[in-house]
């Protein structure tokens, strides 16, 4: 797939066209994933040529490519979830405006991702969650009209040349469907 904005979509000053990407302008990038073998492993390639694209790698420094990294690997949690514990994702989208990054896994199912309580760090699965509740600045999930859910999570991009740089405290939205209301299948 490819992961350019699609063209039309509009740039800085309301102007339309695939451009050099702005501090305040806002791009999307979304991979269909209805019965597409290897999901995650495609999320994860089609993630990180955007990233490629926006700037996030090659990375500046350490911090920038932790922050990439990190991104892939939450990606790869939220996609290995909706094929694990819903009908499967049907579409991957990614938004970017400035340092702000957006993943969001769409599926069928319309059972909200619940965060569950510590697990053995021992003991295998269960830790989807908990790596994007850790990692993740903020996260959560919505209804999709027509039934289903979008999963999302929010980063940003560390500013350059800054040692150090650690993840802010995960802040969780009060909105239908949190992410943290107990009772759910999600790990």
């Amino acid at each position: 797939m490819d992961p350019r904005p699609a063209v039309g979509a509009k740039g800085p000053g309301g102007q339309r066209g695939r451009g050099r990407p702005g501090a305040g302008r806002t791009e999307r990038r979304r991979l269909p994933l209805d019965a597409v073998p290897g999901a995650v492993a495609r999320s994860r390639e089609f993630t990180r040529r955007a990233l490629l694209a926006w700037g996030w790698l090659p990375a500046r420094d350490a911090d920038g490519k932790a922050a990439a990294e990190d991104v892939l690997l939450m990606t790869g949690e939220l996609v290995t979830n909706a094929c694990q514990h819903a009908v499967g994702p049907y579409a991957l989208e990614l938004t970017r405006c400035g340092p702000l990054l957006r993943v969001a896994v769409c599926d069928g199912d319309d059972r909200m991702p619940v965060l569950r309580a510590r697990c053995a760090p021992a003991r295998p699965g269960g830790h989807g969650l908990r790596v994007v509740d850790r990692l993740a600045a903020v996260w959560g999930s919505e209804p999709v009209p027509g039934g289903g859910k979008r999963v999302w999570l929010e980063t940003l991009r560390p500013p350059a040349g800054r040692t150090g740089l650690t993840h802010p405290e995960p802040v969780r939205r009060p909105a239908g469907g949190d992410a943290t209301r107990d009772g759910g299948q999600y790990a």
